[in-house]
């Protein structure tokens, strides 16, 4: 597992709008560039987003599913991205005197991003979601609309 965190000077309660609301997911996960569908349920488990990955004309469809959900603490996440594989992301949020600390961890479970090397992948992984975190922490601290 690859993990980053950074801390967000805003409430875990701030942090959670933003993840819980499916239809903001593009605007902070990196390589997510549209939804097509929000589930109602969502961010209950079994709901789960559908969305595109890639630039135009280079879109690949797909979800991201919920595997846990604790809101306001954590959310645990089946990521597809096929033909490149899937993963598993756990976004852990725990408040702080001066907001929240945000971990996410991330690693491939299946397909070809599998049989990536461990740190090939660690460089892949760290920096796209240490960018992740940032334009969460963008949004929960500045607000989300």
């Amino acid at each position: 597992m690859v993990t980053v965190s950074r801390e967000i000077a805003s409430s875990p309660d701030a942090v959670w709008a933003v993840v819980s609301d499916g239809w903001l997911y593009p605007s902070w996960v990196v390589g997510a560039s549209r939804m097509r569908h929000v589930d109602p349920a969502w961010p209950a488990v079994g709901a789960r987003l559908h969305h595109s990955v890639g630039v135009w004309p280079a879109l690949l469809d797909d979800t991201t599913s919920v595997v846990s959900s604790v809101p306001g603490k954590e959310l645990v996440l089946e990521a597809r991205g096929w033909p490149f594989g899937e993963a598993t992301v756990r976004l852990t949020i725990e408040a702080r005197p001066s907001g929240c600390l945000v971990a996410m961890a991330e690693d491939a479970t299946s397909g070809p991003g599998k049989l990536i090397p461990g740190p090939v992948r660690t460089a892949l992984i760290g920096p796209r979601n240490t960018e992740s975190l940032r334009r969460l922490a963008y949004l929960a601290e500045n607000g989300s609309r």
